[in-house]
């Protein structure tokens, strides 16, 4: 009694933690990559204007063209690259179910082929491919996976895609802007902000991926901040030169 027990509470255990994350959905990198891009972008695109020596109320509207165009272009980047993909792997499961149509001997005998390639007996990979084979979508979806990689059920979403990609440059590009909105009148404030929110994003990040937060906010920090520091030289070469 006591080892049906300890198998029981063993098989509890595994299944309450043999969890994944989803690695699958259509949000995750484009929110991720938007708000980084957002930061980044925005912050040396201020931080290079902000180095020609121009006023107050340029750097503001320079940081919200900067936010509107990079939100807009980063969706609509984002929307056509995810629906082109999704359609071309659309175009591919319409190809296979037609072949699953025509010819279902063939494909069943391809799928038995492929379990015998992963080891399983012939007899067996045989068997397991003409009970699978019974319903076409079954069959479909498995063959899918098999061949093409992809699950015909869980193909990422173009508009997921492209909002998350919009709300997230677009928060992260306000990062910069926010302390000029609020009344400063030095870059520092904008900076350190936008450093802090660098450094923010790559914790998270590093907290979805089970990497290191430190490592992963530190990495997102200096990268921010060697683009701002490269821009804003660059803005004060240039202001001198054209002054």
């Amino acid at each position: 009694m006591a080892i049906i027990e300890t198998e029981a509470t063993l098989h509890e255990a595994h299944r309450d933690n043999h969890t994944h994350r989803d690695v699958n959905g259509g949000w995750l990198r484009p929110a991720v990559f938007g708000a980084m891009d957002g930061l980044v972008s925005n912050l040396a695109l201020m931080t290079g204007v902000a180095g020609g020596s121009v006023g107050q109320q340029t750097i503001i509207i320079t940081g919200l063209a900067g936010l509107a165009a990079g939100a807009f272009s980063m969706a609509a980047g984002e929307y056509t690259s995810v629906a082109s993909q999704r359609e071309l792997v659309e175009a591919e499961l319409d190809v296979e179910r037609r072949e699953l149509r025509k010819h279902p001997e063939d494909e069943e005998e391809e799928l038995a082929a492929l379990y015998e390639a992963r080891g399983v007996e012939p007899a067996l990979a045989r068997e397991v491919a003409r009970q699978l084979s019974r319903d076409p979508e079954q069959a479909l979806e498995i063959h899918a996976r098999e061949e093409l990689g992809v699950d015909p059920g869980d193909l990422p979403s173009p508009l997921v895609a492209a909002v998350s990609s919009f709300g997230s440059f677009a928060l992260g590009a306000l990062l910069p802007v926010l302390p000029f909105l609020l009344g400063a009148h030095s870059l520092w404030p904008a900076v350190l902000l936008a450093l802090l929110g660098l450094f923010g994003c790559g914790a998270v990040v590093a907290k979805v991926t089970a990497r290191s937060w430190l490592y992963s906010g530190l990495r997102q920090l200096a990268l921010g901040g060697a683009a701002a520091g490269v821009t804003y030289a660059l803005g004060t070469l240039f202001g001198t030169a054209v002054g």
